[in-house]
């Protein structure tokens, strides 16, 4: 017994990270995911002391006072403040492995394919830096398509479609590898966005982001005939006092196919420039959405529609990312091969 607990605080458990945007999930080798938190922190202006991390942080946008900040430090997928992204990751590992061990864990990060080398070389700072002691990047296509448990060593094309919060990327991926890839700046968040812009110039209200994400996850829906109606409570923009409205489904569905048609636009961007043989067995195979805006309901539907090919969703599209590095912890052959070469110090 005594042994068994020297080893459990001698070693840490080797963790798969994807560090979104919007959420930020772990996986710990042997434990599954352990943990699914909202990568935003409330800070002090004066000072920069952080009062808060993850989902009570995110319940405080929009309604902190002026001395509070709450803050996303991640862009795009990719690290916007360092700093702040730093105690962020700490926090959470914190709070998954709540000792210190003496031999810090393995850590496989995804990351934009798009990613630049000081983009990457930021991540692997902040990892190495709350302890680990050997960190591998991956792109985010490549584990989302390991996640889904999707072929990827065998000589068959795979087209992922991974919308996250601030960005969404395509890629074709064949022989353990990524053919083409296109990432753009259209997402969840720009989703978000186009509502509150709505809203506005429509019904003259003023609403905050966590109201219009709650828009488009109850009653955001591409086909709708059900007529759902959502009320929607913000600032009359004419009188500055408090308003209540109702917006349906179908009003809302026409809002976001601004944001859905433009990655519609990149998906038949990455198409075009597939190999024959490879868009062949994406003719037979279909494209596989994953990632936290492809559960926008009808989706799939509208895509496929748009695109002419059948549209997947993966089993767990919020969870791909993060299944597909905790996968690869297992299997150091397939890790090698389809690691990211780290930047240079």
């Amino acid at each position: 017994m005594f042994k068994d607990i020297f080893i459990f605080k001698l070693f840490a458990s080797n963790l798969g990270i994807d560090l979104g945007t919007t959420n930020t999930i772990i996986y710990a080798e042997d434990k599954g995911i352990i943990l699914n938190a909202p990568s935003v922190l409330a800070i002090r202006r004066d000072d920069g002391e952080i009062l808060c991390i993850g989902k009570e942080a995110k319940e405080m946008i929009g309604k902190t006072p002026q001395n509070i900040l709450a803050v996303r430090p991640l862009q795009d997928g990719v690290v916007a403040n360092f700093d702040i992204a730093h105690k962020m990751v700490e926090h959470f590992i914190s709070q998954v492995q709540p000792y210190r061990p003496l031999i810090g864990p393995r850590v496989v990060i995804g990351v934009p394919s798009r990613a630049t080398e000081v983009e990457r070389k930021a991540l692997v700072d902040i990892a190495t830096g709350v302890g680990a002691r050997k960190v591998h990047l991956v792109a985010e296509s490549v584990a989302a398509v390991i996640g889904a448990d999707l072929p990827l060593s065998e000589p068959t094309g795979n087209m992922i479609v991974d919308i996250g919060g601030g960005s969404s990327e395509t890629a074709v991926v064949s022989l353990n590898g990524v053919v083409i890839s296109h990432c753009i700046r259209i997402a969840g968040d720009e989703m978000d966005q186009a509502i509150i812009q709505y809203l506005r110039e429509s019904h003259n209200l003023l609403i905050g982001e966590q109201m219009a994400e709650r828009i488009k996850i109850t009653i955001g829906d591409l086909f709708s005939n059900k007529g759902e109606k959502i009320k929607v409570r913000g600032r009359d923009l004419s009188t500055g006092f408090p308003r209540e409205i109702q917006v349906n489904s179908k009003e809302i569905g026409e809002v976001l196919l601004s944001s859905v048609n433009v990655i519609c636009d990149m998906i038949e961007n990455t198409l075009e420039e597939t190999p024959p043989e490879l868009a062949g067995d994406i003719m037979q195979r279909g494209i596989y959405l994953t990632g936290g805006g492809s559960c926008l309901k009808g989706l799939d539907t509208y895509v496929s529609k748009r695109i002419h090919l059948s549209v997947n969703l993966v089993p767990e599209p919020l969870l791909s990312v993060a299944l597909g590095t905790g996968k690869l912890l297992k299997d150091q052959n397939l890790l090698s091969i389809v690691e990211i070469t780290p930047p240079a110090d």
